[in-house]
């Protein structure tokens, strides 16, 4: 599990497969590790790159705030590190607006990319939802703030599945043993990141082939966000998964695996 110097921090990342360059960029709370379930189809194509985002993980956390712009550019250091010239880019979530940012920033490092529950800009609803979040993270055990993230990205369906209820118990577990958990001010500076990304005027100016997908009934971050960035940017390509929320990637596993690796080969 290396890590290097990139745009003054120390970034850590994984990677499975060979092949051309896919670099995944997970979305806040989270580290690199989570995109496993994705990779593991990923990686019979390409070389699969994991970082974790400044703020999380085994990577810096420096005090905030951060922006999207700010961690576009650890992404650009990361590949000029790594002696990577272009990749595909699959981004979640604040991992979306980091991407967004890479192509407006430094368009001729990224080949194509996927945009997952996305957006363009924050109104009052969401800003209200990261603040809420950084309360929670202050408040909670890290199991109970598990759970209240859990309450954001899934939908009703995967709550009533017998099975996929047990996996959410299973993660509260986890949280609470995590050696690593991402500190409060980590939160709070990634936070500060989505609630201040605005690139809406910007997306026209994108050239870079896109794929912009998420889940019908996300509540995080609704449809309307993901809608508002697929149509200022241009010819880009759009799924959206019928009851599903923000986590929908896990929601529907094999479709959303299927869908994307094609999509990433034909791009």
């Amino acid at each position: 599990m290396p890590t290097v110097s990139a745009n003054g921090i120390q970034m850590h990342y994984q990677e499975s497969g060979s092949g051309e360059p896919l670099i995944c960029i997970m979305g806040i709370t989270a580290p690199g590790a989570v995109w496993e379930a994705h990779a593991e189809e990923w990686s019979k194509h390409f070389r699969c790159i994991m970082p974790d985002n400044r703020g999380v993980g085994l990577s810096d956390k420096p005090e905030g705030p951060y922006s999207s712009a700010m961690m576009a550019d650890d992404y650009a250091a990361l590949m000029d590190t790594l002696g990577i010239e272009s990749a595909r880019i699959v981004g979640c979530s604040m991992g979306s607006i980091i991407a967004q940012q890479l192509m407006l920033r430094h368009p001729e490092k990224v080949k194509s990319a996927i945009l997952m529950c996305t957006w363009a800009r924050c109104d009052n609803y969401a800003k209200g939802i990261f603040q809420h979040m950084a309360n929670c993270k202050a408040r909670f055990t890290p199991g109970e703030f598990m759970h209240y993230i859990q309450t954001l990205i899934f939908a009703k369906p995967f709550w009533d599945n017998a099975d996929c209820y047990a996996s959410l118990a299973e993660g509260q577990q986890a949280a609470d043993l995590d050696p690593t958990p991402q500190p409060l001010h980590g939160l709070q500076a990634q936070a500060a990141a989505c609630t201040s990304h605005d690139t809406l005027e910007q997306l026209p100016n994108i050239q870079t082939p896109c794929y912009v997908t998420g889940g019908i009934d996300d509540i995080f971050t609704p449809l309307w966000m993901s809608n508002e960035v697929a149509n200022a940017i241009p010819n880009c390509d759009t799924y959206f998964y019928d009851n599903a929320g923000h986590g929908f990637h896990f929601e529907n596993l094999e479709a959303f695996n299927s869908k994307t690796t094609e999509w990433l080969l034909a791009n």
